[in-house]
């Protein structure tokens, strides 16, 4: 007898403890990613804080009105007091200037208006000990025409006859004209004829950057070293400029390139819009490159040890093509291709079902196992204060601080700089100075370029030089970042708890995301982590008081939430707690909050693993027994 219920209960525990530690955590929301494979941790770059440098506008050593590596080297601490993971430079490299860096005339080499290689490497040792990674910009697509290529492929030297695109160009009417009808980004025709060759050559932006003839493998293996270069100065990886221009369809079988067709809603023969760039840009060779340049950087790697170094590719391409930019299942390619959507799809009037359409559009195109990025602007577009408001320049931050993957600020965004009116005298941008004043500022990039703004002092701090390169922002005085150290809820200081935030929380390195228009004005970004408290992220976009309802939105949520960040415009305070099933939301108002237990615990109300089937079991049990006694 006694024997009969040591063995009934034994069974009964045997085959309670396999199908228990068989089942997964209970799921109430999604899946959870594999246990194991989280406890890895991110690396470096997948939760990574990103600052773009534009040198011309960071900080001037030398008093000569211009950015500098110096300046930048003197204040990176400001970076690390940031949070700062990495910072991308824009280009450093030896140039004529026509297009501001992006013309280089020697890619190995530093441009004497920044400094030198010593003050190159100084940088690198600082960025080194305050554990900042640099980025620096590679540029692939064209090079200056005072390159030491260009003059040698002009006079067809034989090692570098076509390191670029040349053509006779086409005889019509007993007239040479340009081999095809290809417009220049910067306006005008692709092509400029070059009277010592007496060739055409492409230029796909302005007439000083030749475009390289990739199909030609010297210039390949020529900018692989470009890479090996200033890998073994120790950069951490390359932003990758213009990718979708680096090839343009091939000639055909007579030697000829293909007439591009019209744009329906552009009657402007100059302008770049007026045509469909079907055979410059977006070409299928074009990702294959990139595949190339990751294993050069992979190859780097394995040689020399260290951690990963990265690709970030900037294309505005469609986000089919911008995903194969990730790899492929064989080749790996760029570990971030830039996602521009917030820029590209926003405006001043989008509510908070475009916002959510726009994160989920990255979200949900993104293949498995890749890592998301969120860019709020750059040089090359309106600062996120102009764009999109300085009233939601904090929810901004916020927004992209808390969405899963790394992001991309620009230079001035965290303290609210917003662009500056540049009269015609005053513009150097060459996509604007090749247009007249009167249609100037549709294409003028200096608003958003200039000088940053550092204190009170004369230029902002930037410089003392009698003249800056552009002019400085009028409102300096009241935005800098030695005004807003002093104001608890600046946007300086909302985004350094932004990032300390992150830098700390699990939920916000490893966790899973939902996103939910809780209504037209509200947004909200709910990440949870089975091991850390859940994060609830919810922003007003409109300007009217809102009540909102999360347990609605995210069904299971607790009751409770503890306010964790705040914004000037709030009236909760950090620490608060407040009803997530009433919650009020002020005008263009912003808040984090925080649930009180992790994720697991509120979710299961603390239940063990498979709680109810373990009763059901104990209940067999005690039946096995009572038959047994019988």
């Amino acid at each position: 007898m006694i024997t009969h219920r040591l063995g009934a209960v034994l069974f009964v525990l045997l085959h309670i403890l396999g199908v228990t530690w068989s089942q997964p955590y209970p799921n109430y929301h999604v899946d959870f990613e594999d246990i194991l494979k989280r406890n890895e941790g991110p690396k470096w770059w997948q939760t990574g804080a990103f600052y773009q440098i534009y040198p011309r506008s960071f900080k001037d050593s030398n008093g000569d009105g211009v950015g500098d590596l110096n300046g930048i080297a003197d204040q990176l601490p400001y970076l690390k007091e940031l949070g700062i993971t990495a910072t991308w430079l824009s280009p450093i490299f030896t140039s004529p200037m026509a297009d501001f860096g992006y013309d280089i005339a020697n890619f190995t080499e530093i441009a004497s208006i920044f400094g030198t290689m010593s003050d190159f490497e100084n940088l690198m040792k600082v960025a080194k000990k305050l554990d900042i990674k640099i980025i620096l910009d590679f540029v692939p697509n064209h090079s200056s025409d005072e390159c030491e290529w260009f003059r040698r492929s002009a006079a067809k030297d034989p090692d570098y006859k076509d390191f670029y695109v040349w053509h006779p160009g086409r005889i019509v009417n007993g007239v040479r004209q340009p081999p095809s009808n290809w417009i220049s980004v910067f306006r005008g025709s692709a092509w400029e004829w070059h009277e010592g060759r007496k060739e055409y050559y492409l230029h796909q932006f302005v007439k000083k950057q030749p475009d390289l003839n990739y199909r030609n493998p010297k210039v390949r293996e020529a900018m692989n070293n470009v890479l090996r270069f200033w890998l073994a100065k120790g950069v951490s990886g390359f932003r990758i400029d213009a990718v979708p221009h680096v090839f343009e369809i091939a000639p055909d079988a007579q030697g000829q390139y293909r007439d591009e067709p019209r744009n329906d809603w552009d009657n402007d023969p100059e302008d770049y819009g007026y045509l469909k760039h079907i055979y410059t840009v977006d070409q299928p060779e074009t990702i294959d490159l990139v595949y190339s340049w990751r294993a050069v950087l992979d190859a780097f790697v394995y040689e020399n040890g260290g951690e990963e170094r990265i690709l970030m590719a900037e294309t505005y391409s469609p986000i089919d093509i911008v995903m194969k930019y990730y790899g492929n299942g064989t080749a790996e390619g760029a570990q971030l291709p830039f996602n521009f959507l917030l820029i590209s799809e926003l405006s001043n009037s989008s509510n908070a079902h475009n916002y959510e359409d726009t994160v989920m559009k990255w979200l949900q195109h993104m293949p498995e196992g890749r890592t998301a990025n969120w860019v709020l602007g750059n040089h090359d577009k309106p600062r996120v204060g102009s764009r999109l408001g300085r009233d939601r320049v904090d929810m901004l931050n916020m927004l992209t601080s808390t969405l899963p993957g790394a992001s991309v600020t620009y230079q001035g965004e965290e303290l609210g700089m917003t662009d500056v009116w540049i009269s015609w005298k005053d513009t150097v941008d060459p996509s604007a100075c090749n247009t007249n004043p009167n249609i100037y500022e549709q294409f003028t990039r200096d608003p958003e370029r200039t000088p940053f703004q550092w204190s009170c002092a004369q230029d902002a701090g930037f410089s003392n030089a009698s003249k800056t390169w552009l002019p400085i922002a009028l409102d300096y005085k009241q935005v800098n970042v030695e005004q807003e150290r002093q104001r608890p809820l600046s946007h300086l200081n909302i985004f350094k708890q932004l990032w300390q935030l992150r830098n700390q929380s699990k939920t916000l390195q490893l966790g899973n995301t939902k996103v939910k228009a809780v209504s037209d004005a509200v947004l909200a970004v709910m990440r949870y982590y089975q091991e850390d408290s859940t994060l609830v992220t919810v922003l007003n976009i409109y300007d009217g008081v809102e009540t909102i309802n999360l347990q609605q939105s995210f069904p299971g949520l607790p009751a409770q939430f503890k306010v964790l960040v705040v914004t000037e415009r709030s009236i909760a305070k950090v620490g608060d707690v407040v009803n997530s099933s009433s919650l009020q939301l002020q005008p263009k108002d912003s808040l984090i909050l925080q649930s009180t237990s992790s994720y697991y615990s509120y979710a299961t109300n603390g239940e063990v693993r498979l709680l109810p089937v373990l009763g059901v079991y104990l209940f067999l049990a005690q039946v096995v027994l009572y038959v047994s006694n019988r």
